[in-house]
């Protein structure tokens, strides 16, 4: 699946001065890394986003936001956000900060 490379481009930008950020190919799309873990990505058209389970339903409460589904079982603590709900730089990077700070929550690998 081809991915957005204008929304890559935006992440790309808001990612700037981020230690060890990595890009690989994942999820039929693009996933930027963070510390080893996917922190942000992108999707066709949508951004994937790792908000984490404590900030999860409030994400799905937000504009262009619904459930990051590839199986059949939605992943808890990861949002997808259509172009809709991304439309300003200043929302995109909320999340992208979000995304960085709960990965910097995580445990070292």
């Amino acid at each position: 699946m081809a991915f957005d490379e204008g929304l890559a481009q935006r992440i790309r930008e808001n990612l700037e001065g981020q230690p060890a950020i990595s890009e690989r190919r994942m999820f039929g799309g693009l996933a930027f890394m963070a510390r080893g873990y996917m922190a942000v990505g992108v999707s066709g058209e949508s951004l994937m986003a790792r908000v984490g389970p404590a900030a999860y339903a409030d994400a799905l409460r937000q504009p262009g936001a619904r459930p990051m589904d590839f199986t059949g079982k939605p992943m808890k603590g990861y949002v997808f956000f259509d172009p809709e709900g991304l439309a300003d730089d200043a929302v995109l990077a909320r999340w992208v900060a979000m995304c960085l700070a709960f990965v910097a929550t995580l445990p070292p690998r």
